[in-house]
């Protein structure tokens, strides 16, 4: 049996869009012979739809998209994603389910049953989980039919009393007790810089523990804070991956039956790329759909001749191209000359517009106005957060006037501890870099220049300072970034105590002082813009804390 592997760039709720790819490519499967065509986790409404699952007209639509699909099927049988109604009188409304679809007609459905509740995740709010293992015809091949369900997983569910009981499953052995000949996994696997190896050892683990080959097709491109890198893989009964699609790319593929049963070795196949290539790719892929999604085009971003808004432009760049982009300097009576000629020399670089719109009397104004009521108190972060804000009216009104998405540059590290002014440079319709420390975005910038310098050297040397008042640096206000990020890590990501993380050689004193200051900073965070995900553990919809407490 010939069967096409489908990794597709889905869209939320577009379901013109969304079905237009999947009848093309299965148009495109047939013109290659295939028997098979294989599409990923709710491909049909795209993933994850989150509370438009509770509107009856978006799974009215999704159910419509899948009989327009099943036109097609004449001659081939497709697998594809899509929410379904459940018509039981028990459990919730829908299931995450997997159509079999042969002959315009639907011959199957598979139910999702380990649903995830962890981190981004939150499938057992809408979904009913799946009770019974079968495996399905396909063809005159016994398969199993898995969605996104690659390991053991301990299931939280309810029971007729309305108590949590930990209900432990395995599909994975449940329906290798089946002897399948096969496995189809579809997914909707978010990218972070350790998943894709994570996921491969995995999905190469299942196989070669329960003897059998794994079909596994992943999604691309991103949705909102959500980036899906692709990925999909072909594993053979010993768990070595005899095929592989490309990352954060649509991709199609066919592959035999005949290959897969009989494959004993692994190819040698390129795997995944270094964490920080990976990561530049993510953000791209971010970047660019989420202003095509969102039908925009153009950007705009304050360029201050700092590591991070160089590397947002550069990554903007790459994304939407230089045409797309506008960038302002704001010089204050603060800044170096360095830092304007440095962001003067990237934007000529990249051939991107620039505009120098200098602040310091504006910023004179502000404080001659305030005067009756600041009188001759020193200044402090009060006249600091105002230059700030400057910055972020000029943004934003130009944003306004042009049509521009305003991107943030802020970094995790910063958002972490507060290190940042509301309504001033945390503004922006998308954070670009509000989830890489600020440790990492010097390695991006690194591998941004491996082939020649784009971001000028001395941005990339110069101590890091916002440049608010005189010789002011980062270091005055945070410990070394060194330290700092080592502590976020630990505490964000690994979610260990102050003691623990003491444990690791590092001052109690120093570790307790940066845990305050990210947990003083909950409320600010709370308004910041979508951050791009390339962690397993970002701000915004996978750490969910509360704003007033004590940790």
């Amino acid at each position: 049996m010939r069967i096409a592997l489908a990794q597709l760039n889905y869209t939320i709720g577009a379901f013109d869009e969304n079905s237009g790819k999947i009848i093309a490519t299965i148009a495109r499967a047939k013109k290659e012979k295939a028997d098979l065509i294989v599409f990923s986790e709710l491909s049909v409404c795209g993933y994850p739809p989150m509370d438009l699952l509770e509107y009856r007209y978006f799974i009215d639509h999704c159910e419509q998209t899948v009989l327009r699909i099943a036109n097609e099927c004449e001659e081939i049988t497709a697998i594809v994603g899509s929410p379904v109604l459940n018509t039981n009188s028990i459990g919730k409304n829908i299931y995450n389910a997997a159509y079999i679809i042969q002959d315009k007609t639907i011959q199957g459905v598979v139910y999702k049953t380990l649903l995830p509740t962890y981190d981004i995740f939150d499938e057992y709010r809408y979904f009913e989980r799946n009770r019974k293992f079968r495996l399905c015809d396909l063809k005159g091949h016994k398969v199993a039919i898995t969605i996104c369900e690659d390991l053991w997983y301990h299931q939280p569910v309810l029971d007729n009393f309305g108590k949590e009981r930990l209900y432990t499953v395995d599909p994975m052995k449940e329906l290798s007790r089946l002897k399948p000949e096969f496995v189809i996994n579809i997914a909707a696997s978010p990218f972070s810089y350790t998943q894709s190896k994570v996921r491969e050892e995995i999905i190469t683990r299942n196989a070669r523990i329960h003897k059998v080959p794994i079909i596994y097709v992943n999604q691309t491109g991103a949705n909102t804070e959500l980036i899906f890198d692709g990925g999909s893989l072909v594993i053979n009964a010993k768990g070595a991956v005899i095929d592989r699609m490309e990352l954060f790319k649509e991709d199609f593929k066919i592959i035999d039956t005949d290959e897969l049963l009989s494959s004993t070795t692994a190819r040698s196949l390129p795997g995944p790329e270094d964490i920080t290539a990976s990561v530049h790719d993510a953000l791209v892929t971010g970047i660019r759909d989420y202003f095509r999604k969102l039908h925009f085009s153009r950007a705009v971003l304050g360029l201050s001749g700092g590591i991070d808004s160089a590397v947002t432009l550069v990554l903007a760049c790459r994304a939407l191209g230089a045409e797309n982009l506008r960038v302002l300097l704001m010089p204050s009576q603060y800044s170096s000359d360095h830092s304007v000629n440095d962001a003067v020399d990237l934007a000529q670089k990249l051939g991107v517009k620039y505009d120098i719109l200098p602040i310091r009397e504006i910023f004179g104004q502000y404080q001659q106005s305030l005067q009756p009521l600041f009188c001759d108190l020193p200044p402090d972060l009060a006249e600091e957060n105002i230059q700030a804000r400057i910055r972020g009216n000029l943004l934003m009104a130009l944003s306004n006037k042009f049509g521009h998405i305003l991107l943030n540059t802020s970094n995790k590290s910063e958002a972490a501890v507060g290190y940042g002014t509301l309504y001033g440079d945390m503004s922006g319709g998308l954070s670009v870099l509000g989830d890489v420390y600020k440790t990492d975005v010097y390695k991006l910038a690194a591998y941004i220049n491996n082939d020649g310098i784009i971001i000028p050297q001395h941005t990339i040397t110069k101590p890091p300072s916002a440049e608010l008042r005189p010789g002011q640096k980062d270091s005055d206000s945070l410990p070394d970034y060194e330290i700092l990020d080592k502590v976020l890590f630990h505490y964000i990501e690994l979610a260990k105590s102050s003691a623990e993380i003491a444990a690791m050689g590092i001052e109690e004193s120093l570790v307790k002082k940066i845990i305050g200051m990210v947990t003083a900073s909950e409320y600010k965070r709370y308004q910041t813009p979508p951050i791009l995900r390339i962690s397993c553990k970002a701000f915004g919809m996978g750490r969910r804390m509360p704003l007033v407490a004590k940790y």
